[in-house]
């Protein structure tokens, strides 16, 4: 939502050379990253058995089902900054950089998951558990290696504080391009729920 709506927005007042519009825009997508985020978390961590039930877990798989959503929508909001910021990245020209940020998280997490799933060397044997904390610290990376590109790096568009505050204009600007997006993503996702549950 906040990533597809808010990326051809941002080059579109980059194309203008105004890009005081667009690190607004680029500001105001974060601050609606991280309340979405905050709002996710809480919901999704209070109903994850509901939730699971409803996707399709069974009584012997919904113990496992909570024990590892629980951890991982205690990391979502890493990947709601990796999803969503970057597209912003790869509207500057960096679409490399825009993959990295999601390989190495894959790849951290490919790495962890038998080490702290099995217990390998120092780590304890954790399970289900571990991997969901494998995932989370694989996204927890994706989102470091954004955030340090985009403080380190002489983007002709970055973030300023002072465009962190919410702009609710702009945000449903955002949303009329954000929603269609979204769906696309989202039907896809209900689909595979509804025939789970079938």
């Amino acid at each position: 939502l906040a990533g597809s709506g808010g990326a051809p927005r941002a080059a579109i007042s980059m194309g203008k050379k105004d890009n005081k519009t667009a690190e607004k825009i680029l500001g105001n997508c974060f601050a609606l990253l991280i309340l979405m985020a905050v709002i996710l978390t809480v919901v999704f961590f209070t109903f994850a058995p509901q939730l699971l039930t409803l996707f399709g877990a069974s009584e012997k798989t919904l113990p496992y089902g909570v024990a590892y959503a629980r951890i991982y929508i205690l990391g979502s909001i890493f990947v709601l900054i990796v999803m969503g910021m970057n597209p912003f990245i790869t509207t500057q020209g960096f679409a490399k950089i825009s993959m990295m940020t999601t390989i190495i998280g894959a790849v951290i997490n490919i790495i962890l998951d038998p080490v702290l799933i099995f217990g390998l060397g120092p780590f304890p044997k954790m399970g289900i558990e571990g991997a969901a904390l494998a995932t989370g610290i694989g996204q927890a990376a994706g989102a470091v290696l954004y955030l340090i590109f985009y403080i380190v790096n002489p983007l002709p568009v970055k973030y300023r504080k002072k465009y962190l505050k919410a702009d609710l204009k702009l945000w449903k600007k955002l949303y009329v391009i954000g929603i269609p997006a979204s769906l696309n993503l989202a039907l896809p996702s209900l689909l595979i729920s509804v025939l789970n549950v079938i």
